[in-house]
């Protein structure tokens, strides 16, 4: 018997969905986070993001074969993230995790994750 990956774990494809759609939602009317997605309909940075998750914790690898590498640092260079901004993305992103409802100890290991991610991706001040 094989073990299951930590997104066969949380629910797959839908609770990545699921954390994704809720962490738009904010994303859609925060003052500090709408500017660094240039396009008008949220909608394509979303599939992204949850293709993005859906691979890294051990689903489908869509990302990879339709974008490349993640290469995360390079594509978020151009827009400035700072400390305040990784706290705006941190609030949606628990919102997202909220809502999801994981048991703790699957909920705790995503939030450390995105914790940090937020802050890798810090590139101003």
């Amino acid at each position: 018997m094989t073990q299951a990956t930590f997104y066969e774990s949380i629910g797959g494809h839908d609770t990545i969905k699921l954390i994704v759609d809720t962490f738009y939602e904010g994303v859609a009317s925060d003052e500090i986070l709408r500017p660094m997605y240039p396009e008008a309909d949220l909608g394509p940075a979303a599939l992204r993001f949850t293709m993005f998750l859906e691979q890294y914790w051990g689903g489908p690898t869509t990302y990879s074969e339709l974008r490349g590498h993640p290469r995360l640092r390079m594509r978020h260079a151009p827009f400035e993230v700072t400390a305040d901004a990784r706290e705006h993305w941190l609030t949606h992103f628990r919102a997202g995790l909220d809502k999801a409802a994981l048991p703790p100890e699957l909920d705790a290991e995503f939030w450390a994750y995105v914790q940090h991610a937020g802050t890798f991706m810090i590139n101003s001040e």
